[in-house]
């Protein structure tokens, strides 16, 4: 039953981010996916092409090939490669309906199998909640970037500031919840 509850839990945990970076996103005019801070820096279209490239590599044929496929090209996710937010979408979407699938193929007896990742053994278990940090990591980028592009247009998606009172107030107001997430 903890197994279960994982595998549940996860695609939930997952889902969210996606909604939370989408929610980022959809606040943006769209050449504002393209601007870098500075040359060091990444744009949201880069951070959208890593995290989908990654997606699609780790997750295609998840429990029998190396979650670094040949054909991925690392490097190259974070050049200026796709040119308009509808395929930068369209990629982000690809990336993430590859994951889901494959977590929500697994069973609970699948997730102390071992999966390779550049050659390197990984139970299941421990896979999922490796991209389940790496890709949060990459959407807080994407909202942050979206937060200093949108400067005073920024719709906050969690609590606004100085309206924690009245968000609580609002919360404790109802009956208890077993729902999660429901900030954004």
């Amino acid at each position: 039953m903890m197994s279960t509850n994982y595998l549940t839990s996860v695609i939930k945990q997952f889902e969210y981010y996606k909604l939370l970076g989408e929610k980022a996103m959809a606040q943006l005019p769209d050449e504002a996916f393209f601007w870098q801070y500075n040359e060091e820096s990444n744009s949201i279209a880069m951070i959208l092409q890593h995290i989908s490239g990654n997606m699609l590599s780790r997750f295609t044929d998840f429990l029998t090939s190396d979650g670094e496929k040949t054909w991925r090209n690392r490097d190259e996710e974070f050049e200026p490669k796709i040119l308009t937010k509808d395929e930068l979408m369209d990629k982000w979407d690809r990336g993430w309906k590859c994951l889901l699938a494959a977590i929500d193929d697994l069973t609970a007896a699948q997730l102390e199998d071992i999966v390779y990742i550049r050659n390197e053994g990984h139970t299941v278990l421990e896979a999922i909640n490796r991209q389940l940090a790496h890709y949060p990591y990459h959407i807080g980028q994407i909202v942050f970037i979206a937060k200093m592009v949108a400067n005073e247009n920024w719709e906050s998606l969690s609590i606004p500031r100085n309206k924690s009172a009245d968000y609580n107030l609002e919360k404790f107001s109802q009956e208890k919840s077993k729902r999660h997430f429901t900030d954004i």
